[in-house]
């Protein structure tokens, strides 16, 4: 694997529509985020840009369709695919969503796992699959939901579970906690302070929807609302400093204004002590 060091600081996630404003690279985006589905069919231009940038750039990906909670079969050719692209382009940290969306067909949205035991033993399972293949750590992220069926147990416990069963790491979205306890009545506080430090990789923070007071929509489509930036302020009090990322899926602003948000996550991490990601991983 690389020589380069671990990932530190803030990232942005990096859309096809953003490229024509990356010249230069930003300096204030100390990494950069894709997902592998939107790259590995792609060849020529794109695939020469891509190499270009993750030569001379820090990268993660985050995936799309890994779809570790799903009933059907997992796709071993598929995540070979992601193995290769990883590999190369020298990417060492693969997350994904604590989620599914696929079953007998590709649902294409994201589906919430069943909080109950049984589940835990099958993503488990999965996970470690996947961990034999692609030869690094799984990182999987807590996801908004917006229904829980067959609930046999909370969401943190759920999650704490996964985590320590399968040896995976977290990706710590701030905004899905805060939607979360919103929709479903817990506190953003308790929550993020049951997470295990350790285990923690790299976080992300975006913007919702407000579809009501008492219902909140992740879309990644809009400015990140303060009591979102609080809950990282949180986050980084109870945890450390871990690399965090901003996500912008659609509406996306010119990059000044998406790098203002980025300066903002730097501005709050240096009011903290850092801690880096191969200390979590360690």
């Amino acid at each position: 694997m690389s020589n380069k060091i671990p990932f530190t600081g803030a990232g942005l996630g990096l859309r096809r529509e953003m490229l024509d404003q990356l010249s230069p690279v930003p300096q204030q985006v100390d990494f950069w985020e894709i997902a592998p589905e939107n790259w590995i069919p792609l060849g020529g231009k794109y695939q020469k840009v891509l190499r270009q940038l993750t030569e001379h750039h820090y990268f993660t990906c985050h995936g799309l369709s890994l779809s570790i909670g799903s009933p059907a079969p997992l796709d071993v050719n598929f995540v070979k695919s992601v193995k290769h692209f990883l590999d190369e382009h020298n990417i060492q940290f693969y997350s994904e969503h604590l989620s599914y969306c696929s079953g007998e067909g590709h649902l294409y949205d994201l589906m919430p796992i069943p909080f109950t035991e049984d589940a835990v033993k099958h993503v488990v399972a999965r996970i470690k699959q996947v961990q034999d293949i692609i030869e690094r750590p799984l990182i999987l992220e807590n996801v908004s939901y917006y229904a829980s069926p067959g609930q046999e147990m909370t969401e943190q416990a759920f999650t704490l579970a996964i985590l320590e069963e399968s040896g995976c790491s977290l990706l710590l979205d701030v905004n899905n906690i805060y939607v979360n306890s919103i929709n479903h009545g817990y506190n953003a506080e308790q929550f993020l302070a049951a997470m295990p430090s350790h285990k923690i990789a790299y976080g992300h923070i975006a913007g919702h929807f407000d579809e009501a007071d008492d219902l909140k929509v992740d879309t990644h489509g809009a400015d990140v609302i303060e009591p979102v930036w609080h809950l990282l302020q949180q986050a980084y009090a109870l945890h450390g400093v871990f690399p965090t990322l901003l996500e912008r899926d659609f509406n996306i602003p010119p990059m000044p204004v998406l790098l203002q948000e980025v300066e903002n996550i730097k501005s709050i991490q240096a009011q903290f002590r850092p801690t880096t990601a191969s200390q979590r991983l360690a």
